[in-house]
């Protein structure tokens, strides 16, 4: 790969890219976009354009050759869910008392650290940032010109945000710190005021379905159209999205949203949710489900906005137009709040099949 692939966004990549050109990248670097605009692969990009050893250019700007000791091991990690799968099994067949000690990093390059949020939680945790403490001020780099620290989440316990301050207000001269992020707003305000911020923006939808014909042509033209307004402009979401998945958890959303709207069927709303069992499986299927929801809420709000020809569900318009007749903004301000409510129980380990019986009769809007 190289720049020239990354698709979108060349404004805030020029930018970068000169960054690396001028030998003054910033020491503390947040990207801010939707998930899937392609945060992580930039950041992956950036520390093998700082670090390559035989770099190139490529319309005038810095790139790296991709094929180096060093940008085959950064590029490694390009499969982040991959490695945190590897890293979690490795972390499970330890011995308890090491497993509690044991937080989760990815590392396929001595000088290049990756932070993912730690499960079960899916938090930043105080032993993460120690760690990337510890590279920063003890362990200067031995393979490349500068190492790179980069969480791939703003979700931080409250302890472990206060600890990353220190690096960042006193940052060691050879180490960028690049924290990736949905929204900026998630961070501590002292951590922003620390760090040079750049946005990843969304693509327009016609563009995506241009890209989905020549990249997924197993689609259909109404499937390119649902995977892109689906994935909100970001490009990585619209190649990767599985629809069959997305179907199925949304069919188990309408259920729950029609429970709460229309006569119940308990019944019908009992077995969709007792499917929702705990362990990783179950919370990736919990957290598809409340995804499709919060999609589905959202196209409702946009419907009584009177502005249905915005909705990601292109195709349940008809069915969208009869749920949301005699909904009040309350109400999805509720759902919004509910949909909330059940993803952080999670983090909590409460039970998942019952969190979902007990938000669909929480928004009885009869």
């Amino acid at each position: 790969m190289s720049f020239r692939e990354f698709l979108g966004n060349s404004v805030t990549v020029t930018r970068l890219r000169k960054s690396v050109r001028t030998g003054h990248f910033p020491q503390a670097l947040v990207l801010a976009g939707p998930k899937g605009a392609g945060k992580y692969t930039l950041s992956l990009m950036l520390a093998q354009a700082v670090n390559c050893l035989n770099p190139t250019e490529s319309d005038g700007l810095p790139d790296y050759c991709g094929q180096c000791h060093n940008c085959e091991r950064i590029g490694a990690a390009a499969n982040l869910e991959e490695r945190v799968a590897e890293a979690v099994a490795a972390r499970e067949d330890m011995r308890d008392a090491d497993k509690r000690e044991t937080r989760i990093l990815i590392q396929t390059h001595p000088d290049v650290l990756i932070v993912p949020p730690d499960p079960p939680q899916l938090l930043i945790k105080l032993g993460q940032v120690r760690q990337v403490i510890h590279v920063a001020y003890y362990r200067p780099p031995v393979e490349s010109a500068r190492s790179f620290s980069i969480f791939t989440s703003s979700a931080f316990m409250k302890e472990a945000a206060n600890s990353l301050l220190k690096v960042l207000e006193e940052p060691p001269p050879h180490t960028s710190l690049i924290l990736l992020t949905e929204n900026p707003q998630e961070l501590l305000p002292t951590i922003r005021s620390r760090a040079v911020v750049h946005r990843l923006g969304p693509l327009p939808a016609t563009e995506l379905e241009t890209l989905l014909a020549e990249r997924r042509p197993e689609l259909t033209p109404q499937q390119r159209t649902l995977a892109a307004r689906l994935s909100e402009g970001a490009v990585g979401r619209a190649l990767t999205i599985d629809l069959g998945v997305y179907m199925a958890s949304r069919q188990d959303a309408l259920v729950i949203l029609k429970t709460a709207l229309r006569e119940p069927d308990y019944s019908l709303l009992f077995r969709a949710t007792e499917t929702y069992r705990a362990g990783a499986d179950g919370q990736e299927k919990t957290l598809n489900l409340l995804r499709a929801m919060g999609s589905l809420v959202e196209d409702l709000l946009l419907v009584l906005a009177g502005s249905p020809q915005l909705v990601r569900n292109v195709d349940l318009d008809a069915e969208l137009e009869r749920m949301a007749q005699g909904l009040t903004v309350d109400w999805i301000d509720g759902a919004a709040r509910a949909l909330v409510q059940v993803e952080s129980g999670m983090r909590r380990n409460l039970l998942r099949s019952l969190s979902l019986d007990a938000m669909a009769v929480s928004l009885d809007g009869r």
